[in-house]
C-alpha cells in the first residue's frame, strides 16, 4: 500500500494538515494502516513537488505556522490511478505469530503468557474499533462501514483462535 495514494485519498476529502493526516491514519485506517510523522511529512513534501498538492500556510496566533494542503487536478488523477491499480501483495509482519510458530520449544508458562497478551491485545483492539463502527451506525458509506466490519471479523476469529490455544496450552503437561 503506498502512502501517497492514502494521502491523497485524505486529501480528495478536503484539505488536511499533516497532524491531520497523521490523526486521521490514527482514528480511521489504525487497525490496517500505519503512517509516522517521519514518513508523512516527506511524502507531502515530494507530493508538493510533483504538483499533487497545494500547500497553503495559516497564520496561528502565539503558534507556529499551520500548512494546510489540499490536493490538485493531478493528484486526483494520481489518487485515481491508485484506485485503479492491481492490488499489492499483503505481508504481514508479526512477532506474536512467529513466537507462536515455534512455541513446541517455549515452556507451557511463557506460551500461557503470551496467549494471554495477545488475547488481550486483541481483545483491545477489538473493543476500539467496535467504538469505532458505532458511529458508522447508520451510515450511507457502504465501503467504509464495511472496511471496519472486516477488522472486526478478523479480531474476532483471531480471539477465538487464540482462546482455545489458551486451553491447549493450559492442559498441556
Amino acid at each position: 500500500m503506498k502512502i501517497q495514494g492514502v494521502i491523497l485519498g485524505i486529501l480528495n476529502s478536503g484539505p488536511h494538515s499533516g497532524y491531520e493526516i497523521k490523526r486521521y491514519l490514527e482514528e480511521r485506517f489504525s487497525f490496517f494502516f500505519d503512517a509516522s510523522f517521519g514518513t508523512i511529512y516527506p511524502t507531502l513534501r515530494k507530493m508538493e513537488t510533483e504538483y499533487l498538492i497545494t500547500k497553503e500556510s495559516v497564520k496561528q496566533e502565539g503558534k507556529p505556522d499551520k500548512n494546510i494542503y489540499n490536493i490538485t487536478g493531478s493528484g486526483v488523477d494520481r489518487f485515481q490511478e491508485y484506485l485503479n491499480a492491481p492490488l499489492e501483495k499483503e505481508v504481514s509482519n508479526s512477532d506474536f505469530l512467529m513466537r507462536l510458530y515455534f512455541g513446541e520449544m517455549a515452556t507451557k508458562e511463557t506460551m500461557e503468557t503470551l496467549l494471554r497478551q495477545a488475547l488481550k491485545e486483541n481483545q483491545d483492539l477489538y473493543d476500539k474499533l467496535n467504538e469505532k463502527y458505532e458511529q458508522y451506525e447508520g451510515s450511507p458509506h457502504i465501503f467504509q462501514k464495511s472496511c471496519i466490519e472486516l477488522g472486526l471479523i478478523h479480531y474476532d476469529s483471531f480471539i477465538q483462535k487464540i482462546n482455545s490455544l489458551l486451553t491447549v496450552a493450559e492442559n498441556m503437561e
